[in-house]
């Protein structure tokens, strides 16, 4: 038995962008970092959250260091968070379960469908749990348009969904803009989307793509409960086209029979709430984020 009820973290890919969102996470919920590992060392975030947390740049004294750990029950490392490169994501999970660790992972959980299943199995068999961040879901005004679905139980929707995230040259020079590392950015940029719409309407009918280019898509999908146009680019001259004076940094559209789903704010503490309910053991896990992938995946088979 440990001697209290604090939990002890260790994070890969550190130095990336979505991080700090879990830095605050596993520090807002009473918990602790003790290692972190990235192959950059510009990592001074760690700081403001745990300075005395262990850190690595080279993958192999990183798991030496929580596999010496793994042997001591007062030592244990109970949650490894995952915040690497999308096409790592499975081995790194992988690695995680296997030191006796759960899971706690950033989305895309896969870039393929088919390696879903196999992780549900080693899920199985190493008895610890897979937590994928889907904290949109946790979104109130997600959560009330889901509701309101659920009660005109007849009623098809007709709904358009915009997102436009410009990104500059190093996009395509980073992993991001690989689309066999990244997924594309049907993948990287609009999988929580997609997730949701899945969520709130139900199950794939259609699903079109109608225009492809390097920076952005167009699609048409018919889902149970929904027809849905959506378009996502990281194009510049796109936001240009929404913003003439250059004030907004992107633009997010969702809009559901004529009226807009403003939920650009509440972002600040979702994945606080994620941590929560997954420590709670209410988190969201593979079989949740099978139908997304599945649908993204059949997305780029069509360009």
């Amino acid at each position: 038995m440990k001697k209290n009820n604090i939990k002890k973290f260790a994070l890969i890919g550190i130095g990336g962008y979505i991080a700090p969102r879990h830095l605050k996470a596993i520090k807002d919920t009473g918990n602790i970092l003790v290692a972190a590992l990235d192959k950059n060392d510009s990592v001074g975030v760690i700081d403001q959250y745990f300075p005395d947390a262990d850190f690595f740049t080279e993958f192999e004294r990183f798991d030496r260091h929580l596999e010496k750990k793994r042997r001591d029950i007062n030592e244990k490392i109970d949650y490894v968070t995952i915040c690497s490169p999308n096409y790592l994501h499975d081995a790194h999970i992988r690695f995680a379960l296997r030191i006796g660790a759960n899971v706690i992972c950033e989305k895309p959980l896969v870039i393929n469908p088919w390696n879903i299943d196999p992780l549900y199995k080693i899920e199985t068999e190493t008895k610890k749990n897979i937590n994928v961040i889907l904290q949109l879901r946790l979104h109130p005004v997600i959560i009330e348009l889901k509701k309101e679905v659920e009660k005109n139980k007849n009623k098809i929707f007709e709904v358009e969904l915009s997102y436009i995230t410009p990104r500059g040259k190093w996009y395509d020079i980073s992993w991001k803009g690989d689309e066999k590392k990244s997924g594309g950015i049907v993948t990287n940029i609009g999988i929580h989307f997609f997730d949701i719409l899945l969520w709130i309407f139900g199950k794939v009918k259609k699903n079109n793509v109608i225009m492809h280019e390097k920076n952005k898509i167009r699609g048409y999908l018919e889902l149970e409960r929904a027809n849905i146009k959506w378009f996502l680019s990281i194009d510049k001259n796109d936001l240009f086209l929404k913003s003439h004076n250059n004030q907004i940094k992107s633009y997010r559209s969702f809009i559901v029979d004529n009226k807009e789903i403003e939920f650009s704010d509440g972002f600040t503490d979702l994945h606080t709430k994620s941590y929560e309910k997954i420590l709670n053991n209410k988190g969201f896990g593979v079989r949740d984020v099978k139908s997304s992938i599945e649908l993204v995946h059949d997305i780029r088979k069509q360009y």
